[in-house]
């Protein structure tokens, strides 16, 4: 059933949008002619309608090179809107290749502007309706997927919660086959001697295998069931703690060698995307907050004696050591590099409050991105005697020095600032290393700018 409801949505979706896009394409030259004035015709409509038919074609077969035809349960919806906006850019990119090809090369560009735009615009709508659509239709029980957990250990146990945790994903869970029927949350199945006759009988839609490290002997019959049936089977190996969100594999003379810690920064068109985002960014916020930073300069040197800028010694990207920038907002003390600093405190002056209670204080941090030392965004870095002390207590801490840290980050953006868990911090900067994205620094920007402006309304 669920292949069926899958083949059908597929077709909806090439047709609604092949609909779109040539819709679109007119929608652009009625806006460039009869909205923006001063428009001169150098090409017929009936070349705007065969140019929106080609385009309509090339569009639906980018599409399902990349893939967003396919399942989504598991995608997010900030990586369905980021494919239809590349799919867009390499479509319009092909049409004007073509156009010059064919010396085509007088229709009208801001009529290809807003076609691009409206294009973009309803595209997305729809994919957001539809994902939203799908959702709620899930966690209300419809459209599920038949699954059928293998093992009964913590790996398998790991599995079902993330499952009943997010209902929206669809995953009806039938039972689990396991040779420890000690599990009495789910309904016990059998043995996995009778995995293939079980298999046979229900007909699951998937098969998820989450078996402990004394199992691994079973996954050879596993798969052999499982292909004998045509049933999809994922595996979930038992050191998942240990992966990444996106394992990629390498190759020794053929031999599949899985990476933990390859990041999509490491790749040298996402290290200079996000660079370019940095230097532009940091530029334009110094010239933005030049008066505040104006402010803050004599407000710090009229609260109390010493410096304006307070230097503090942080660790970077690959371990790396930088002096961090922020203005002073406590009192000189001889702790700065070892005292852990806490929402009450009394080294702090009353106008450094204020500054922290804003994060005005961390604007100088700007000038470090422009240097090269910081992001934008990444994880918040730490001085070196926290460094060292954490690298031992805290998994996956020292992690975060794969990247560059950030001004703000993901973990911030969820209120995990100043006194909070360190553990909770790791988890989410993680998270953003493995996860990163173009949209993702820009989903996190404008989360910060949020939390700013909820902070003056408090006020």
């Amino acid at each position: 059933m669920i292949r069926e409801n899958q083949k059908l949505l597929n077709r909806i979706n090439f047709f609604s949008d092949g609909v779109i896009v040539f819709c679109s394409f007119l929608l652009g030259y009625f806006v460039r002619f009869y909205l923006i004035p001063g428009g001169r015709k150098t090409v017929s409509f009936r070349a705007y309608i065969l140019a929106a038919l080609i385009l309509a074609v090339v569009q639906i077969i980018t599409f399902t090179i990349i893939g967003m035809y396919e399942s989504r349960r598991k995608r997010r919806l900030y990586q369905e809107v980021g494919n239809i906006f590349l799919a867009n850019v390499i479509d319009l990119v092909l049409l004007m290749m073509g156009l010059f090809l064919f010396k085509s090369v007088h229709f009208a560009r801001l009529a290809l502007l807003s076609f691009f735009v409206i294009e973009t615009v309803l595209l997305s709508v729809k994919r957001i309706v539809v994902y939203k659509t799908l959702k709620n239709a899930r966690a209300m029980g419809f459209n599920q997927k038949r699954i059928i957990i293998l093992g009964s250990g913590n790996v398998a146990k790991l599995c079902v919660h993330e499952i009943n945790r997010t209902p929206e994903l669809g995953y009806q869970i039938v039972g689990y086959i396991s040779s420890h029927p000690d599990w009495k949350e789910l309904e016990f199945l059998g043995e996995f001697s009778a995995l293939s006759s079980l298999l046979e009988y229900i007909k699951p839609d998937e098969v998820i295998a989450g078996l402990n490290a004394d199992e691994y002997d079973e996954i050879p019959h596993i798969i052999r069931a499982c292909e004998k049936n045509g049933i999809k089977l994922s595996l979930i190996p038992y050191y998942v703690q240990y992966m990444p969100a996106h394992p990629q594999f390498d190759s020794l003379n053929g031999i599949p060698m899985l990476n933990l810690r390859r990041i999509p920064l490491d790749n040298i068109g996402n290290a200079f995307l996000k660079r370019m985002m940095d230097l532009i960014g940091s530029l334009v916020l110094i010239i933005l907050s030049s008066p505040l930073m104006l402010i803050a300069v004599i407000g710090v040197k009229l609260s109390s004696p010493g410096p304006i800028i307070f230097r503090q010694e942080r660790v970077g990207l690959n371990q790396n050591t930088f002096y961090m920038y922020k203005f002073r907002s406590m009192r000189v003390n001889v702790e700065s590099d070892t005292a852990w600093s806490k929402n009450v405190d009394p080294r702090k002056t009353k106008f450094g409050a204020f500054i922290r209670k804003f994060s005005i204080d961390e604007l100088p941090q700007f000038f470090n991105v422009l240097k090269g030392e910081m992001s934008l965004v990444g994880p918040r870095p730490e001085i070196p005697h926290f460094v060292e002390q954490f690298r031992e207590e805290i998994p996956m801490y020292m992690v975060k020095h794969q990247v560059k840290p950030g001004i703000t980050g993901w973990a911030q953006v969820h209120g995990l600032r100043g006194d909070t868990s360190i553990e909770e911090r790791i988890r989410h900067d993680v998270f953003y290393i493995e996860n990163w994205s173009f949209w993702l620094d820009v989903k996190i920007l404008l989360m910060t700018v949020g939390k700013i402006r909820n902070k003056e309304r408090l006020k």
